[in-house]
């Protein structure tokens, strides 16, 4: 769904909660394959099994990557994505996991490069399903200043 949003429209502390999605060994495989990580904290189930946490984990960049593809499901075309800042893996997920996305719009400021856009920064917290949040980012936006009228 396409929706525009200019830069004055974001609201500081608005929330929106994606759908969930369980996380699947074949997503561990396809991961490691375009990666090239096939580190055996994520593939070797047997070595897994004689460390803490008694079972793979996903990749942080897999729960990075699924988490924030869930919260593209509005294009705004007057918006682009800056980069992400704050990345933090808090929790591991595991094979079977549900994740979502809550965003949070936490700041708003002028962009110094361009004049007629702005900074929207994104709280993203992906979440399990027993609502632990697993992974933390900033995504940054650049998003238009509404056109001047007259």
């Amino acid at each position: 769904m396409e929706q525009i949003t200019y830069f004055e429209d974001y609201e500081i502390g608005s929330t929106r909660l994606t759908s969930g999605r369980t996380i699947t060994e074949t997503d561990f495989i396809v991961h490691a394959g375009h990666t090239g990580d096939f580190f055996p904290h994520h593939m070797d189930a047997e070595f897994m099994k004689t460390t803490p946490f008694g079972q793979r984990i996903a990749h942080g960049t897999l729960v990075f990557s699924v988490g924030i593809g869930l919260t593209a499901n509005v294009v705004n075309p007057v918006a682009f994505s800056y980069g992400y800042d704050r990345l933090r893996f808090i929790k591991p997920v595991f094979i079977g996991d549900t994740i979502r996305t809550r965003t949070t719009i936490a700041a708003k400021e002028d962009d110094p490069k361009r004049p007629t856009s702005g900074r929207v920064i994104e709280r993203c917290e992906v979440i399990n399903q027993r609502g632990e949040v697993v992974l933390a980012a900033d995504h940054i936006y650049i998003v238009e200043r509404k056109p001047a009228q007259g």
